[in-house]
């Protein structure tokens, strides 16, 4: 029976996989996959890993080295990779290309509502028998446009949740659906009309800090940020300072910078300070939940079937339709996210 390393174990993940895997032995740390303890994988065949673990040129070698010959990413990002490294090590990757894009979605306008109607700062009050309405003013959201960045299954269910309410749709992807039943834009068009902005896409290179100063100042003022995509999709630093000046009413964050281990490896300015979170988490109008979007009874299944499915695949010789190789990195997977 293949030995599988299962790397920064919750209970949540285990049940599932405990109770779907089949076909092989499974060891579980607790730890996250990193340089220091790559080594735990020592005598297995693969490994198991999140998109949250340090998965640089360092861990790849030790992984390698101790004898795994593939990497099953139990989630559909894998902006932590080292391609390069993993191509030069002959190390495979896969990944779990969706498992459950309705919890993301609904997640996402769960934050949007909550900031809209300020259902947090109701909860606490109330708790303290506090029945003022003081400062609770929300808006419909009836007429009101949202941007969509991101057209992929995500974000095609959040357009089709928006558009339940009522809302205009705008949206922006390099790589745009046919026939879709919502308008495109460029970036400039969706930041100058969208009410709020919704970011539904993988983190690139190229998209790196796409809400950038520069961003924030070509949008309209009193705009809300939701982001349960990746954390560097964001300038931390620039998202604070358009809170502070009100040019954001409000931002939701499932995912933020220091997040985002190392697709940028070796390069110390991808990492928003420590500061800059605590900064933001105490602002009254700033949500910030624990990447906890995917987080379904559904996804769970979803992701230990597909996970082991891969597994099972690679070691029977068969086609691997959810890898992600090399030669394909910068646009395999540009549709999906998170």
């Amino acid at each position: 029976m293949k030995k599988v390393a299962f790397f920064d174990t919750k209970q949540y993940d285990r049940e599932w996989f405990d109770r779907l895997d089949k076909s092989f032995e499974i060891k579980y740390f607790e730890e996250k996959l990193n340089p220091e303890n790559a080594d735990l994988a020592a005598g297995c065949d693969a490994a198991i890993a999140f998109v949250n673990d340090t998965i640089n040129s360092k861990t790849i070698k030790i992984l390698a080295e101790n004898g795994v010959e593939i990497l099953a990413m139990r989630c559909a990002g894998y902006n932590n990779i080292n391609f390069k490294a993993a191509h030069e090590n002959n190390l495979k990757v896969v990944r779990v290309p969706v498992y459950s894009p309705y919890a993301v979605a609904e997640h996402t306008m769960a934050l949007f509502l909550t900031l809209n109607r300020k259902i947090h700062k109701a909860y606490s009050r109330t708790r303290d028998f506090n029945f003022s309405l003081s400062g609770l003013t929300g808006f419909d959201l009836h007429g009101k446009t949202i941007g969509v960045i991101g057209t992929g299954k995500i974000g095609q269910i959040f357009i089709k949740i928006c558009q339940g309410f009522g809302m205009r749709v705008i949206a922006y992807d390099p790589y745009p659906i046919e026939n879709p039943s919502f308008e495109y834009a460029e970036l400039d068009t969706l930041y100058r009309e969208s009410d709020a902005i919704s970011l539904h896409c993988p983190l690139t290179e190229e998209n790196h800090h796409l809400l950038s100063k520069e961003a924030f100042e070509k949008m309209r003022n009193g705009v809300y940020i939701i982001n349960t995509s990746r954390g560097g999709l964001i300038d931390s630093e620039a998202l604070l300072e358009a809170l502070k000046s009100r040019k954001v009413a409000g931002a939701g964050l499932d995912v933020y910078e220091e997040e985002a281990a190392l697709f940028f490896e070796d390069c110390s300015d991808t990492i928003v300070d420590d500061d800059v979170l605590a900064r933001l988490v105490s602002l009254p109008n700033v949500i910030l939940t624990s990447h906890q979007a995917f987080l379904t009874e559904e996804a769970l299944k979803n992701i230990a079937e597909v996970t082991i499915g891969n597994l099972e695949d690679y070691f029977a010789g068969k086609p691997l339709k959810n890898e992600v190789c090399y030669s394909c990195t910068n646009g395999c997977a540009t549709t999906d996210c998170n």
